[in-house]
């Protein structure tokens, strides 16, 4: 039970049906298209100042707009992963900027009004913002790793996840309806792994080897089987391939099963000297 619960998705306003589309930030792309009409508007009225000074605000607004996105985007990637870095470019904060500075520039210069309503609007905007999209993500998400070199460990990972995702498209034209699901179980297997040693980083330091050969082995199979005819591939040689893919499966299980013992290993050791600690 608590293995599920473990690994159930905290219910956020990024994932309700009611707040997705507010909080993907589509909402201000509505700003952007207004402004866009008022720029269309202008240029055919002849307004040709008034179409200028429309145009800049519709590119602070197309700019925040895109900003917003990539950083929602990026916080989703980090809240979804066991271990992260912080976003580097923390492209939200950059969009509540431009969001005050955009809001700004048109109550000024494009609504004319005075110099105080317009920064005070500026500000509210940027609040707003902050109050309703959030910052972005400060602090990396790295556990106890021991002596092993967390760049190490962000790099494994996200090498293997890219081979696991060339696969999966890979699989996805696999025409062989078994071949399909026994490569697609492979690659739930491995996702296992991965997950297994994102939560005890140590196991990195055995399990690396394990990933480089079998991940990138699924990978290259997949890779090549697309790149052969179907009608050029033998009954034999199909048999040899679920073959492989059996035995592959197999490896990943023992391999996860060798993972989750050392856990149980390392938490029986952890309690044995806290027992220790207490009687002593």
């Amino acid at each position: 039970m608590s293995q599920h619960l473990s690994r159930a998705r905290r219910l956020t306003p990024y994932t309700t049906r009611k707040n997705r589309w507010m909080r993907s930030g589509k909402v201000l792309y509505l700003a952007v298209a207004a402004l866009f009409v008022s720029v269309i508007v202008s240029l055919f009225k002849g307004h040709y100042g008034h179409f200028l000074a429309t145009g800049v605000g519709f590119l602070l607004m197309l700019a925040t707009a895109a900003a917003t996105a990539r950083g929602i985007a990026q916080e989703a990637a980090y809240r979804d992963t066991i271990i992260a870095r912080a976003p580097k470019i923390p492209f939200k904060t950059l969009a509540l900027i431009l969001l005050g500075i955009a809001v700004f520039y048109l109550a000024w210069f494009v609504g004319h009004k005075p110099l105080w309503q317009a920064l005070f609007v500026g500000i509210l905007g940027s609040v707003g913002y902050g109050l309703y999209y959030g910052l972005d993500p400060r602090r990396d998400k790295l556990p106890d790793m021991g002596d092993i070199n967390p760049e190490l460990v962000l790099q494994t990972i996200h090498e293997a996840e890219a081979k696991l995702t060339e696969a999966e498209t890979n699989t996805s034209r696999i025409t062989d309806p078994i071949l399909r699901n026994k490569i697609d179980n492979a690659i739930e297997r491995a996702h296992l792994i991965l997950e297994t040693i994102q939560h005890d980083p140590k196991d990195l330091r055995v399990a690396r080897k394990f990933l480089v050969v079998f991940v990138d082995g699924i990978a290259d199979v997949t890779r090549q089987y697309n790149a052969v005819d179907a009608d050029d591939i033998d009954p034999d040689m199909q048999q040899r391939l679920h073959d492989l893919i059996d035995d592959v499966q197999t490896r990943f299980d023992k391999e996860l099963a060798r993972l989750k013992a050392n856990n149980l290993f390392d938490l029986d050791v952890t309690i044995d000297a806290l027992k220790a600690q207490v009687n002593h």
